[in-house]
């Protein structure tokens, strides 16, 4: 089983599709990365299921 994922999120400031991959090892993860398209920052909130299925939130800074 590999731990990476892929997933798609919407930037929260320019609206763009972004591929992104998440780690579904750890359960938890809060953090912030740049937009690839407008470079704004995103809040990132994963969580891990113990069945495996991921649930990815994003925010704008403004939302946080």
């Amino acid at each position: 089983m590999n731990p990476l994922e892929s997933a798609h999120i919407d930037c929260p400031y320019c609206g763009k599709s972004l591929e992104i991959t998440i780690d579904t090892s750890v359960g938890q993860q809060v953090y912030i990365e740049d937009c690839q398209v407008c470079c704004k920052p995103i809040q990132f909130r994963i969580r891990v299921s113990a069945d495996g299925q991921s649930r990815i939130d994003v925010r704008s800074e403004d939302e946080s």
